[in-house]
This record gives C-alpha cells, sequence and structure tokens, in this order.
C-alpha cells in the first residue's frame, strides 16, 4: 500500500481542529495550550504506529477525544488523558513524566487507563484483573471510566479489520461489561450503540436482518407517526411553550433482545419505536408540564395502565428521569411515548457528565450515583475476592432495573427488581441481616424469601438466635446482601478451609504431587470447584477424601496438544502447530485438524457445520468448539479471551451432528405422525430423542435429531412448517452445560 504522508498530516491537522472546534465551549484559559501540549506528545509518541486497518494510529487518541467532548461532554482534564491514554503503554514515555506536565489528576487517569504488564498466574483472567485496576480509579475518579467508555466505543465503531478471534473477544467483553457500564452511568445513546456493534460483529446475518425490516418499514412508520402526533401538537401548541416531538426506532438490539425472550418473530415485536416530547420548561413547573402532557395524550389515545412508568417522581439510580406512557393508536397499534423536559433528555443521552450542568438545581441524581460509587468502593476494599468473583459481583451490582419500598417511618429505600425482605434486611444494616427470621409487609407477616413490589412498607423481625446458612444466597438478588452473606459464611468456614488446606498440602506431598499452581487449577476444574477457598473447605469437611486425590492423579487430562503438558498450551503454541502444516492462516480446521489437536463439540450449544464458531482452550478438556451465539459464549470471551482460538468448518463433510429442534402448533389427531414421517422418510433424518406435549389444544415438541449443516437444518425446517398444524419450528441450544 502506497502511503500519501502529506495526505496523511493534513488529515490528521484537519482532525486535531475539529477536536478543538468541538471543545471551545468548555476551554478556559490556557486550556488550548496544554491539549497542544498532550497532541503534540501523542503524535511524536505514536509516530511509527498504525492501527491494523492501516491508517495512522494517532487517529485513535483524536476520535477518543471527540468522543468524550461530544457524545458524553466532558472538559479539558479529559481530553488530554484521551489523548494520551495508550502513550505509556506503548511507548518509552513514563507515568511520572506525564505527572510533572500535567499534574497529578491527569496522571491518575491514565494510569487507570493502563493495562497491567507481566504474567498473570496460570487460570486467572489478564482481562479480569485489568477491569480491577480501572475500577480503583474510577472509585476517585469517574472520568476515568468515561473516558475507557469513549475508548471503547470508538475500538467497537473500527473492530472490522482485527482478526475474528479478537472481535469475538472485543465484542463479548463489551456486552459483558461495558455496555452495563455505559447504563449504570446514564449514557444511553453510548449503551445503545455498543450493544448494536456486539450484535453487528457476533452475529452479522441476524443483526443486518433487523437493521432491513427497520428500512423496510421507515416510509409507513412516519406516515403513521406524523398522524398520530398532529392531535397532540394542536393541544401542547396551546400550551405556550416551546416542544419537540422525536420519534426512533427501538435499537436493533433491544428488538433482537424481544424476539430472543419472548421466541417471536420481528414482525410480532409490537413496540417497534417510542414517540418522545421534549418539554422545555423552567426547573421548578417540570413535573406540572410533564404530567399536562401526560393528560394530552391519553385524552386522545388509550392508555395501557400497566406500563405506565413514572421516573420523574422516583429517578432510577443512574439519574434517569422521564414519564413513560403506552397508548392504543386508532389503528389497533400500540405506541410508546415518552415525556421529559430538556434536562431529563440530555441527562438521560449523556448521563454523568450532563448531570453536573444542573448540580446545584438536581441533587436526586448525584445522591442515587454516588451511593452507586460507594458500593463499588466497598467492593474494591474486599480484599479476598479473585479477579473473577470480583467482576461477577460488579456485574450484579449494574443491575438495570429497581424498586422503590419504605421502612416502617416512610423512608424510601431502592432495591434491584425482584429483592427479597432478607435483601432489604441487609440494606438496612448486616447484623439486622444476620438476625432476620422473617417481616412483616404491609403490615402482613411474611417469611425471608418473600419477594417485595414497588411501594411496599417493610418491618424486619430479628432473633439473637438466628444464623446465616447457605441456602440464603438462594433467597437475595442483591449484591450487598450477597456478598455480606458470603462474608458470614467464610467465617464460619475459615476455620474448616485452614484445615483443609494443611490437610491438602499434607495429601499431595504423600501422593508425591507437585502442589503448583497450574495443579491447583486442574483440581479446581476436576472436582468442579470455583476457588481454592472451596476446595480447601471441601477437603476440610471430608467431601474430597484421599481416594479422590488418587483417582485425581490418574486422570489424564485430553490434552489440547498431543506433544506438550498442559501448562505449555497457549493459543499461540496451537495457532503454531496449524500454520506448521502449511497453511496460510492460524485457523482451527473443523474436521481435518484432529492429527495436531483434540478437540469435542461443546454440549450446552450443539454446533454444526454452517455455523458461527471458535475454539476455546479449556483446562482439562482440550479445545472445546462453540457457537458465537452460545448461552456461555459472552462469559468465556470476555474473561478468558486470550485462550480463544479461530476455528471454522472444512467443506467435506457428510458426518450427522446433533442438534435440537422445537415444534409448535395446533393439535390434531396425526399430527405427531406426520411430523415424523417427513424427518425420517422424506429427508431421512436419524432422531435421537422426541418429545411432545399438549395442553387445551396446542401442542409443543422437542426433538433432536442428526442433521449435515446448517443448509440441511434449513431445509428440514422448512418441511416441517409446511405440516398441517404446525406453526412454528425454531433451533434451540441443548441444556446441558
Amino acid at each position: 500500500m502506497v502511503i500519501d504522508v502529506e495526505e496523511e498530516k493534513r488529515e490528521i491537522i484537519a482532525r486535531y481542529r475539529r477536536l478543538l472546534r468541538k471543545a471551545k465551549p468548555v476551554l478556559n484559559e490556557g486550556d488550548a495550550r496544554l491539549i497542544k501540549k498532550a497532541f503534540t506528545i501523542s503524535m511524536e509518541a505514536h509516530k511509527d504506529m498504525r492501527r491494523k486497518s492501516g491508517e495512522p494510529y494517532i487517529f485513535h487518541p483524536l476520535s477518543v477525544a471527540e468522543i468524550c467532548v461530544e457524545e458524553i461532554g466532558l472538559g479539558t482534564t479529559s481530553i488530554i488523558a484521551a489523548l494520551l491514554h495508550d502513550v505509556v503503554e506503548d511507548t518509552d514515555i513514563q507515568l511520572k513524566d506525564l505527572e510533572r506536565i500535567f499534574g497529578n489528576k491527569v496522571a491518575r487517569i491514565i494510569d487507570g487507563l493502563t493495562k497491567i504488564r507481566g504474567v498473570f498466574e496460570y487460570g486467572t483472567s489478564a482481562q479480569a484483573e485489568n477491569f480491577r485496576k480501572m475500577l480503583f480509579t474510577l472509585s476517585e475518579d469517574v472520568r476515568v471510566i468515561l473516558i475507557k467508555l469513549a475508548d471503547r466505543l470508538h475500538n467497537m465503531r473500527t473492530l472490522d479489520s482485527m482478526p475474528r478471534n479478537k472481535q469475538l473477544r472485543v465484542s463479548s467483553e463489551t456486552i459483558y461489561l461495558y455496555a452495563p457500564l455505559a447504563h449504570r452511568l446514564g449514557l444511553n445513546a453510548i449503551k445503545t450503540e455498543l450493544e448494536d456493534l456486539y450484535l453487528r460483529f457476533t452475529d452479522n446475518a441476524v443483526y443486518r436482518e433487523i437493521a432491513d425490516k427497520i428500512d423496510e418499514t421507515r416510509v409507513s412508520r412516519n406516515k403513521f407517526i406524523k398522524l398520530f402526533v398532529q392531535p397532540v401538537k394542536d393541544e401542547l401548541d396551546k400550551l405556550n411553550i416551546e416542544y419537540e416531538i422525536k420519534s426512533r426506532p427501538k435499537s436493533i438490539f433491544s428488538i433482537y433482545n424481544k424476539m430472543r425472550k419472548q421466541n417471536i418473530p420481528f414482525e410480532e415485536v409490537y413496540d417497534l419505536f417510542a414517540v418522545r416530547l421534549i418539554l422545555n420548561t423552567p426547573i421548578e413547573q417540570e413535573k406540572s408540564f410533564c404530567w399536562q402532557a401526560y393528560s394530552i395524550v391519553t385524552d386522545y389515545y388509550t392508555p395501557n395502565p400497566d406500563r405506565l412508568r413514572d421516573w420523574i417522581s422516583t429517578p432510577k439510580a443512574n439519574g434517569y428521569e422521564s414519564l413513560h406512557t403506552t397508548v392504543m393508536a386508532k389503528n389497533g397499534q400500540w405506541v410508546e411515548v415518552q415525556i421529559r423536559t430538556r434536562r431529563m433528555d440530555e441527562i438521560a443521552e449523556k448521563g454523568y457528565a450532563a448531570h453536573w450542568k444542573y448540580k446545584d438545581n438536581h441533587s436526586t441524581h448525584e445522591s442515587n450515583l454516588e451511593k452507586w460509587l460507594i458500593r463499588v468502593r466497598e467492593l474494591l476494599e474486599k480484599q479476598d475476592l479473585t479477579a473473577l468473583e470480583f467482576v461477577d459481583d460488579f456485574r450484579g451490582n449494574l443491575f438495570n432495573e429497581e424498586i422503590f419500598v419504605f421502612t416502617p417511618k416512610g423512608e424510601l429505600k431502592t432495591l434491584p427488581n425482584g429483592a427479597t425482605a432478607l435483601d432489604f434486611a441487609f440494606d438496612i444494616h448486616t447484623d439486622i441481616g444476620a438476625k432476620c427470621i422473617g417481616a412483616k409487609v404491609n403490615q402482613k407477616l411474611v417469611p425471608i424469601n418473600h419477594v417485595l413490589k414497588n411501594g411496599d412498607q417493610i418491618e424486619i423481625l430479628t432473633s439473637s438466635k438466628q444464623k446465616a446458612n447457605e441456602d440464603w444466597l438462594r433467597f437475595v438478588i442483591s449484591p450487598k446482601a450477597k456478598s455480606k452473606i458470603k462474608e458470614l459464611l467464610k467465617e464460619d468456614k475459615r476455620n474448616v478451609v485452614d484445615l483443609g488446606k494443611e490437610m491438602l498440602g499434607r495429601k499431595l506431598k504423600q501422593l508425591k504431587i507437585d502442589a503448583n499452581n497450574q495443579v491447583y487449577e486442574q483440581m479446581r476444574a476436576y472436582f468442579n470447584v470455583n476457588s481454592q477457598f472451596e476446595l480447601h473447605y471441601r477437603v476440610g469437611k471430608g467431601t474430597i477424601t484421599v481416594n479422590d486425590l488418587k483417582r485425581f492423579k490418574e486422570f489424564k487430562p485430553s490434552s489440547p496438544l498431543k506433544t506438550r503438558p498442559l501448562e505449555q498450551v497457549d493459543v499461540k503454541t496451537i495457532e503454531q502447530e496449524i500454520k506448521a502444516k502449511g497453511r496460510q492462516e492460524d485457523t482451527l480446521l473443523i474436521g481435518e485438524d484432529m492429527d495436531v489437536v483434540e478437540y469435542k463439540l461443546a454440549k450446552c450449544c450443539t454446533p454444526i457445520p454452517g455455523d458461527d464458531v471458535f475454539g476455546f482452550v479449556t483446562v482439562n478438556e482440550g479445545i472445546k468448539i462453540h457457537r458465537t451465539t452460545c448461552p456461555n459464549a459472552t462469559e468465556l470471551l470476555a474473561n478468558h479471551g486470550n485462550r480463544v482460538i479461530k476455528a471454522k468448518w472444512t467443506s467435506q463433510h457428510e458426518v450427522a451432528f446433533l442438534t435440537g429442534l422445537k415444534v409448535i402448533g395446533t393439535d390434531r389427531v396425526g399430527l405427531i405422525n406426520d411430523v415424523s414421517k417427513v424427518i425420517s422418510e422424506e429427508l431421512k433424518v436419524n432422531m435421537s430423542s422426541l418429545s411432545f406435549k399438549t395442553d387445551q389444544g396446542i401442542f409443543s415438541g422437542e426433538i433432536m435429531l442428526y442433521v449435515n449443516d446448517t443448509r440441511h437444518l434449513e431445509m428440514l425446517i422448512s418441511k416441517l412448517e409446511k405440516v398441517e398444524g404446525v406453526v412454528k419450528v425454531s433451533r434451540f441450544d441443548s441444556r446441558v452445560t
């Protein structure tokens, strides 16, 4: 590729000037000089670097800085940190140099954005460790996470040029951690785009199909909206306030989610778009004008009483304020209407950063976000969590929906949707939670696992004899209650664990097993426990005996590479072995490479030829092939992306693969016979199991059968859909994990 250096220089300067233009409203005196200095250092540091797409590396920090200004609303400190965020990691410049030039604040943020280098213990997750490190800085300065989100957004926008395994890893990490984080900080526009990009890179066919259908319905949708809003506009005009009416289709990802959760086609997603009324009112009149607008909408259209959401009186924990109602239009179609003010709209789109603009007038958002940050700090202070446990707990802290409940004195408490009386008890105080024996909800006596509803008033009953037990973990869903119960249980378990640790060390010595991290990782996989703590506990309790350890010693895991011990096996090694076969690419060919490396098809998603797949290097069972849409894929890729290997099917396949089909329809005599005839006689497909049940004239069945590939499967589905009485045929993942 011929590079026009002069043209590139012009483009870099043009992008830099565009950044300054967009930042102008937030710059104070002397800021432009500092930004120029940061740009010059970054430009020099990255001068010989290019991105995978071939463009100069400096485009990336410039784009991240621009997202910070334009899409999040951040100021000078963040622009400087964004321009320099990769400098320490990628070049010889030290953090102390940047601190000297730009001060402590900028240096702290850049440190939070710099990945940890070095070798991680076998079995830990570098991704989780780096995420934890970044959050340490978040608890002091929330800008670190906002810049990280801008960085992630730009990486997702430019993910096309990355190899497939990188695309899967980065996308999964995004949906697993960064999209929920954007949601939590109220960055709705960024959260939505990250989710859509995730779908684009993990299941492009579905993404394209939904995007095309949204496009096809655009003209008729716009016509419908015009008619729908006209009478509302006429009435709003009489109020004599400025307003704006917007409408946009739901995001591709949220439509996909609805289709998947409710198992319905695109055509049956009824609330495809929302109409938004944005009122420009003084802050003290916001509430009354929003309810007036609600009254106008419901005068013309009948509302669904179950779908009214008042987040104006009680904003969501991420500061979101809005009034939502779903009404029936004149053509029998449901339409969601969102009513909010300009201030609320800006906070809904830009979240945390926009909130500070309105800080003096409105403090509810601050207190809610502050509460959340306090929870994150508490979590970070817990020393005994592994990075993976930490990430898991942290994700629990990103819960989406909340309920509002009251103490006996009428104090409002916010809990995650689905919380129980026990969650509430721990929210009040750990001691009250630990001694909780039941509760009175709205004056009625209920057990500790009673699920709370919006508006409940709760009084907790305690007893000094009560003690926490393992079952309690099943009764709570709030991260706070979970971690407090685990702590209480750990106190009791600690003595057993100490005993188990000492016993295990002794027994391994007797069996001449070298007790290193690698062996512990294999033991955890073999005994199916998720932490060393749990392993020692089981040994101390006697549920793992000497005989079990002997069996572990004799157990020979199928080594991913037949020539090497397990601890030396990593993705690089496997890729080199594959390339050594004289091939151009380092992709595992399923069906050909069994001589190089052992692999199995994962039972959790039963992949078949034609499915988009990846290989995952497990600890004890060689490589497992998963579908990219597997229910377990996101977590595997988000936490252990370094164990992912590119994989694809070879064309020469006459082997049969097990997959599952769900059939739904209206019952009639001989239907099951007709279905099985199509499968076994017409298409000569072998079935491994068939189960049908009928309920008041509706039948549903699950068939496990053997097919050659996705084309074969599609042909089978279309034949079955033609059978009289069959309404829907869909593939399902097997239930085994």
